[in-house]
């Protein structure tokens, strides 16, 4: 990218905002010598990174990173074998530390399963020097000084200053008391390193000792008192030979990191990336920058809501810029401090910083194109030192774009052809233009010229734009038409001020008929286009009302349904509780009849299969399921007898019963008599349907197959009851478990006395329907129970 460009649009007060948000030289490095290119990989890596950092915050993290200087110098040295000072080695454990730290917090991330694949490609690269790490910990302070456990010489010797030094103050305490009216002051002070007293200066000579200071009035003198001069000599003595062991110190640690310099580059460059990478995500998000989707065809650009980057978001105004495959060329036109220009820097900005891997300051969804070169003729040019005017300068400017630009190239040139004769500047800007078409360049000027908003309007490839105006106010409002040029305002503003009108009258006359055509199609087109946007507006209004009684409505219909199915639920259960109790006094009704029916054999006219027919109906009445009235069982019902004529042997399916039986005689044009295993039943033909058999050999007996009725079990226990009851319980349960198909089933009646066992017995040998029957296994209840087999 060509250096002008910078200058031009202001590159580096992007990166000084960005090295803002940096911690560490070498990311704070990064950021001000970032530079736009036109690597589409690399731009979109940029952007991934940024939205890591991004899931970061969402995830309520950070990296732990904090301020760090530049140690690139203290790694030449060690590369040479040189002594670090204090410092030096206090900035290396500071990177190994916080190297430490970013290792265990991509630890965590991992253990959390919080996939950031780029972020912790860098964080693989740190390496986790942990013994040179703790030695240095245990050595070196963080301001540089050494700890008294970094070596045990050291520790003897500050411990023998330590008790030196005492022995001094305690001797001079006792003289500051014994002898205070020689002092000016009662304290010990120290001067030259050496421990002193501040003496008035008539008691020198009796107070004695080595002068070492003068105060500025020359009133006291610094006195070392003779009696401590050996004391200050041994401290003096013991500093010296605390200075060297902690050089020694110093060359040891050094010696100990040389084999890690290449380590030590490689995290520090680490952690400047991960710095740099925050970096750009704290500055994003501080614009409210959005990531933006890189065009495929690298040409075409739509910036939504975009605002100037170094504007505050809070008053500028945004603006849609875009270019697409209908135009490559736009003309803005507009009055002067309406924002042409800075809509021109902001087109140019943030495409620079598309292409330098930044978030733009834009609405989610923009486009970005990508350019090899971004040229831009902004600003006065003109230069005293070079002889140029500012036309001069414009036009030298615009000639060295020519040479270079190329249908990969963004062009923006502000008031193109200014600064010499209108008719002349008009002409060559025309001029210009076609060329830039000519290389198929993607253009954006501004101008004033109403002959280039004419050739707006005739040239295929470029598309007229304008800044508003409010005539009502009589100032710009700073938004952006593309699609309107814009007109001159001049007149207009001079009569809203109050110029003569016919000042203003006589300067319309003034005006070619051309000029005066086009203003006048402008006005058109910019009312028209105010009430367009009438409409949309209200269009926009009525559509958030719709939504909105959408959403009542959608809340509402819910509630109904809600509302349905517990109305539905609670009215199942009160008609399952009737048909509860219904179905209680039935069986209490049924019992009853078998009972009579037991007592009165030569007489009953109630047969058993009718009574085990209703008791099956007002069991099925508690699902509320009327099969009787199924239509598909109906449609087959149709289906089976228009195709075929019911004779006697056919099988047929009982819709009551569910059960399969066979047509054994014909009662009535429309009764059967229907055999279902021992059972015979006389029906109406709308109780069955035909069931066809697939070529199967005639059997002489029907097996009824059977659904196993609801709460009929394998087994009946007879055990408490009277003989009586059990009898009456075990006639019943017999039926009911051959209705359900049971081929077998358990009586428990227990030991006991044995009545009800005999009389279990009794019954089975009875009942032409038990095939055989014996007392149960040991393991299932031996002679307390037996286990009854029906016949087929």
């Amino acid at each position: 990218m060509n250096s002008k460009i910078y200058t031009t649009l202001e590159w580096h007060k992007i990166t000084q905002a960005l090295a803002k948000e940096t911690a560490t030289a070498l990311g704070k490095q990064k950021a001000l010598t970032l530079e736009p290119g036109n690597d589409r990989q690399q731009m979109e890596q940029s952007f991934a990174e940024i939205a890591e950092v991004e899931r970061l915050d969402t995830e309520q993290k950070s990296l732990p990173l904090s301020p760090l200087e530049d140690i690139s110098g203290a790694l030449k040295r060690l590369d040479i074998a040189g002594t670090l000072n204090g410092k030096e080695l206090a900035l290396i454990m500071q990177l190994l530390v916080m190297s430490d730290a970013l290792g265990r917090f991509f630890d965590e991330l991992e253990g959390e399963d919080i996939q950031l694949p780029l972020l912790n490609h860098y964080g693989e690269q740190l390496q986790q020097l942990r013994k040179i790490r703790l030695e240095l910990t245990r050595s070196i302070a963080p301001d540089g000084s050494v700890f008294d456990e970094a070596s045990h010489e050291l520790k003897r010797l500050r411990r023998e200053i330590k008790r030196q030094t005492a022995q001094i103050r305690a001797q001079l305490e006792r003289m500051v008391r014994t002898q205070s009216q020689l002092l000016t002051d009662q304290l010990i002070t120290i001067r030259n390193d050496r421990y002193v007293l501040p003496v008035k200066v008539e008691y020198r000579h009796q107070f004695g000792g080595v002068v070492h200071d003068q105060s500025a009035s020359g009133q006291t003198l610094y006195i070392e008192p003779a009696s401590v001069q050996e004391l200050n000599n041994d401290v003096a003595n013991l500093r010296v030979a605390e200075h060297n062991e902690i050089l020694r110190i110093y060359q040891e640690l050094s010696e100990h990191l040389i084999p890690y310099v290449d380590d030590l580059t490689t995290n520090q460059r680490m952690i400047g990336q991960l710095d740099f990478i925050r970096a750009k995500y704290r500055f994003a998000r501080q614009m409210h920058a959005t990531r933006p989707t890189i065009a495929k065809d690298g040409r075409t650009l739509h910036f939504k809501q975009a605002i100037h980057p170094l504007l505050d978001p809070k008053i500028a105004v945004p603006n849609d810029i875009y270019y697409g495959a209908d135009y490559d060329m736009l003309i803005i036109t507009g009055p002067n401090t309406g924002g042409k220009t800075i809509t021109l820097k902001t087109l140019g900005l943030i495409q620079l910083m598309g292409q330098a891997g930044l978030y733009l300051p834009t609405a989610p969804g923009s486009v970005l194109a990508v350019f090899d070169e971004i040229y831009a003729d902004i600003g006065d040019e003109q230069s005293i030192e070079a002889n140029l005017s500012t036309f001069s300068g414009h036009l030298t400017n615009i000639i060295h774009i020519l040479e270079q630009v190329t249908s990969r190239d963004l062009v923006i040139i502000d008031e193109l052809g200014a600064g010499t004769d209108p008719k002349e500047g008009a002409a060559l800007g025309i001029a210009i233009l076609n060329r830039l078409a000519t290389e198929d360049a993607i253009v954006a000027t501004t101008t004033h010229y109403p002959e280039l908003k004419a050739y707006a309007f005739e040239h295929p490839k470029s598309m007229n734009a304008s800044v508003e105006f409010d005539d009502e106010t009589l100032s710009p409002t700073y938004r952006l038409l593309i699609g309107e040029p814009g007109r001159s305002n001049a007149l207009e503003i001079s009569r809203r001020l109050g110029l003569d009108p016919l000042i203003v009258e006589e300067a319309k006359g003034y005006l070619d008929q051309n000029s005066q055509d086009l203003n006048a199609m402008i006005t058109e087109l910019d009312e028209e286009r105010q009430r367009y946007e009438a409409s949309y507006q209200n269009l926009k209004g009525e559509m958030k009302q719709s939504e909105k009684l959408l959403r009542d409505l959608s809340k509402v219909y819910s509630n109904l349904q809600d509302h349905k199915q517990q109305y539905l639920e609670k009215a199942r259960q009160e008609a399952n509780a009737i048909v509860e109790k219904r179905r209680e006094q039935a069986d209490q009704l049924l019992s009853e009849i078998r009972n009579w029916q037991l007592n009165h054999p030569e007489g009953s006219t109630v047969k058993e299969h009718e009574i085990i027919a209703k008791q099956k109906d007002f069991e099925q009445l508690k699902e509320q399921k009327q099969l009787q009235n199924n239509k598909v069982l109906r449609r087959a019902k149709k289906k089976a007898h228009k195709n075929h004529t019911l004779t006697v042997g056919d099988e047929v399916k009982v819709i009551p019963y569910e059960q399969v039986g066979t047509l054994v005689e014909q009662r009535g044009s429309h009764q059967w008599v229907v055999q279902m295993g021992m059972l015979k039943m006389t029906l109406d033909e709308k109780d069955f349907v035909y069931q066809p058999t697939k070529n199967e050999p005639k059997q002489n007996h029907v097996t009824v197959h059977a659904h196993q009725a609801k709460n009929i079990h394998s087994d009946l226990d007879l055990r408490g009851m009277h003989y009586e009851e059990a009898m009456k319980a075990l006639d019943t349960y017999i039926d009911q478990a051959l209705l359900a198909g049971y081929p077998q089933v358990t009586i428990i009646h227990g030991f006991g006395t044995g009545v009800i066992r005999n009389g279990v017995q009794d019954y089975l040998k009875q009942n032409s329907r038990v095939e055989d029957f014996q007392y149960a296994p040991h393991n299932m209840g031996g002679n307390g129970a037996t286990v009854v087999t029906f016949k087929h």
